[in-house]
């Protein structure tokens, strides 16, 4: 039988009627005739309200030891579903990311996954039984419990379904798919029915909460189609990411309409430093940097995503304590996405001439193959991304 990897988000697993729920779809497929494998987040805000718990003890703990109490949550998870498909007479097992053999980097919070040897998953499915597995966790190379940080569950998943050889991989959520921008900010956002890979990664890795970067980019690796698609909603499509035809985007952007999407970060730092560009990147290695460009002069301009104000303030404090000669301010950045969106100059010029008659300043714009970002301020984001999706998106060809 084939093998379907399923991941099921936290707001899909709210409370224990959502699970039983959950147990039901699972049960469905599996009768379906697939091996089913489900990889689980923790139960509603069980990790924030863990997080706030240690928190309460001491203001900066340890991570070492906030992995190993962020895990439970996931595995409280596992075990319930697992007992819910079992009472539904199928054999079901959970598993930790250790005992599926998630292998990681020694990074707590925030490991990336090395390696992963799912021998106990595969016997346990040869067995007929459902594997639930434990998402957003693995052990290191050093047998610590490590965590994948943000929307690591679906990095697990797709890493299970790449070891695995999967038919496909579904991440369910409370949103019924990808929209061609975040619909709270621009409201004739519409839902996209298909992406490439590259798509979804660019996306991802500006701004779009969707699915995880990482996850993202182990699908593209291995060829795997991803679903994003709405819990407990059979009729919903969702939008489906795989190999992308070129062919088509490429008479797309012929066309005129060359982008699929806008996506924004609205919390970062715009750096600019001089020759000591090295000591900055150095310096903030460990953060997210979105936008990396280099002159021949060696002087280094870099958009650094922060998590929220405080974390802004944490990363401000940072790179002002590089030196006189780097500048940061506070800003935001804004992506049209599209296959081939870069590699014509006058997209670029053409969104850089819009925003400027649009009275907006734009203080960088870095250009890529499937992807165009501008970086503006922060309090310009928004009517930013309206702009540029009108004018990317929504026009007809020209």
């Amino acid at each position: 039988m084939s093998v379907l990897v399923h991941k099921y988000g936290g707001s899909s697993l709210e409370d224990l009627e959502r699970l039983q729920a959950v147990a039901d779809q699972v049960v469905e497929a599996r009768r379906a005739g697939h091996d089913m494998v489900v990889v689980v987040s923790a139960m509603g805000d069980t990790t924030d309200e863990l997080l706030d718990m240690a928190r309460e003890i001491a203001e900066e703990p340890s991570r070492r030891e906030l992995d190993m109490l962020l895990s439970v949550g996931e595995r409280i998870s596992m075990a319930l579903l697992s007992i819910a498909i079992q009472q539904r007479g199928f054999e079901a097992v959970s598993l930790t990311g250790s005992q599926c053999g998630i292998i990681t980097t020694h990074n707590h919070s925030n490991a990336r996954i090395m390696d992963v040897r799912p021998f106990r998953v595969q016997d346990e499915l040869a067995m007929g039984k459902v594997v639930i597995v434990a998402g957003y966790q693995g052990t290191s190379y050093r047998r610590e419990v490590t965590t994948l940080g943000r929307g690591g569950s679906d990095t697990t998943a797709v890493a299970l379904a790449a070891a695995l050889d999967a038919e496909a991989c579904e991440i369910y959520s409370d949103v019924d798919g990808v929209y061609s921008a975040d619909p709270g900010v621009v409201l004739s956002a519409t839902q996209l029915m298909e992406l490439s890979h590259e798509e979804m990664l660019e996306m991802a890795r500006t701004g779009a909460r969707v699915l995880n970067e990482q996850a993202v980019e182990f699908a593209r690796r291995s060829d795997i189609a991803l679903y994003a698609r709405k819990s407990h909603d059979p009729s919903s499509d969702g939008t489906v990411i795989r190999k992308g035809g070129f062919q088509e985007q490429a008479e797309r952007a012929e066309e005129g309409q060359p982008a699929v999407a806008v996506s924004h970060l609205d919390c970062g730092l715009w750096i600019e430093a001089d020759a000591s560009a090295a000591a900055v990147l150095d310096e903030l290695r460990e953060e997210r940097v979105a936008v990396c460009e280099w002159s021949i002069d060696e002087n280094v301009r870099i958009f650094v995503e922060g998590e929220d104000d405080a974390d802004l303030g944490a990363l401000e404090a940072k790179a002002m304590r590089l030196g006189e000669d780097v500048a940061v301010r506070r800003a935001g950045l804004v992506s049209v996405v599209g296959q081939g969106v870069g590699r014509q100059p006058r997209w670029a010029l053409r969104g850089t001439r819009r925003l400027r008659q649009a009275g907006f300043d734009v203080f960088g714009v870095e250009i890529q193959s499937a992807r165009i970002s501008w970086v503006v301020g922060c309090g310009d984001v928004e009517q930013t991304a309206q702009h540029l999706h009108e004018l990317f998106v929504e026009e007809q060809p020209t």
